[in-house]
């Protein structure tokens, strides 16, 4: 993901994945990919949320 990652559509690949799992229709190999990739985006989620905290914080203490 670049610069530009975009937590909505995070969610959203996120979720999809999730569903594809929940289906039974991909095969061991690529939902091994896909928790990969849940888990990249996951973390990339996580550490948007931190950042966006701590620059409230820092706002706030004005």
């Amino acid at each position: 993901m670049n610069n530009e990652f975009k937590y909505e559509e995070a969610v959203r690949e996120i979720e999809q994945i999730v569903a594809k799992m929940e289906s039974n229709t991909t095969d061991i190999d690529a939902m091994a990919e896909q928790l990969k990739r849940a888990q990249e985006l996951i973390k990339l989620c996580k550490d948007k949320l931190t950042k966006t905290d701590e620059e409230i914080k820092k706002v706030l203490e004005f």
